[in-house]
């Protein structure tokens, strides 16, 4: 099987590429971390403008999705680019209303998901295993929360919690709110919101190590020791080699899982990609040096975003018992 994107998804990358370039991301991420949403909210906007959205909406409700393939695209650029915000999560929102609107739940998705699908809104949510903590809880337009087979939109969060990434705001939601919809199709589509969002992390953790390796590699050609690039060392380059080889691995099981979309393959996919991310983050450190341990280089950006990336929306063991639980082709 050959995963070579389309003439149309590499154009896709590369406009996001060229978007999220000019858009400045470190400087967002900084604002945002400081609890200025302004700069990321319009950010948000343009992506929604660029159809970032839409991939994971129904056409039914002005989106053009799913399209997991697309999505995968996308989120490996906003992984690139440390682009904050609960962009995962409201990936996951719309995956959870358009599977509840397929069990006879319309009115949810109806209300809530053109809003999601155009950049007009974001959300945030918290699903049964998913972890007690709703991301950017303060900045999101809509939060749910699943307890039970009960779907509500949360009345308000608590205090902001600590996080290794700054820009990875965790609240607790607050108990009650409106009910959305009730039952087992609650139950069925918080399961498959959950895997979305699996799969959605795996994306950002892929580029957020390719954004690593990318500026240790860059690095390494202008940091001498001995009047030499230390990026000519036998050892450093054993170091890149091993960091590429491990990302390079997890590109496939990306693409592979969203052509398949079952829990196995995006549970190898997260695990693999969370491991890997976090792999060139710990190459990124030590070839970087002391400078590396620095808030003021850019780095950090990524540096802190790698291992919540990779226990967020499954951890490496949650994620492996899936894989060794799936049944044998």
């Amino acid at each position: 099987m050959r995963f070579l994107l389309t003439d149309e998804q590499a154009a896709f990358g590369r406009s996001l590429e060229a978007m999220l370039t000019a858009a400045d991301t470190p400087s967002v991420v900084r604002s945002w971390a400081a609890g200025n949403a302004v700069p990321g909210n319009a950010l948000w906007a343009r992506m929604g403008e660029a159809g970032v959205f839409s991939l994971a909406v129904p056409e039914a409700y002005e989106g053009v999705g799913p399209l997991p393939v697309e999505l995968a695209v996308a989120f490996v650029e906003l992984g690139r680019h440390a682009v904050p915000g609960p962009v995962v999560e409201t990936v996951a929102t719309a995956a959870l209303l358009a599977h509840l609107a397929g069990y006879g739940e319309e009115g949810p998705a109806k209300r809530l998901l053109p809003a999601l699908a155009t950049g007009g809104a974001s959300a945030t949510l918290t699903l049964p295993g998913g972890g007690p903590y709703a991301l950017d809880a303060d900045s999101a337009t809509y939060l749910l929360t699943v307890h039970g087979d009960e779907l509500r939109l949360a009345p308000g969060y608590g205090a902001l919690h600590a996080s290794a990434d700054p820009a990875r705001r965790l609240y607790r939601t607050e108990p009650g709110g409106e009910l959305l919809a009730s039952g087992p199709a609650v139950t069925a589509a918080a399961e498959y919101a959950a895997g979305r969002a699996s799969f959605a992390t795996a994306a950002q953790a892929l580029g957020t190590g390719i954004a690593l390796l990318d500026r240790t590699v860059a690095y390494v050609k202008q940091r001498t020791q001995f009047g030499t690039a230390i990026g000519g060392f036998q050892a450093v380059k054993h170091r890149l080699a091993d960091t590429l080889i491990g990302l390079e691995f997890a590109r496939p099981l990306l693409f592979g899982a969203a052509l398949s979309m079952t829990s196995a393959d995006i549970a190898a996919a997260k695990v693999t990609a969370g491991e890997a991310a976090y792999a060139a983050a710990r190459t990124a450190l030590q070839l970087h040096g002391a400078v590396g341990y620095t808030d003021e280089l850019d780095l950090s950006l990524w540096l802190r975003k790698a291992r919540p990336l990779r226990d967020a929306w499954g951890t490496p063991s949650e994620c492996r018992s899936k894989v060794l639980a799936a049944p044998t082709p």
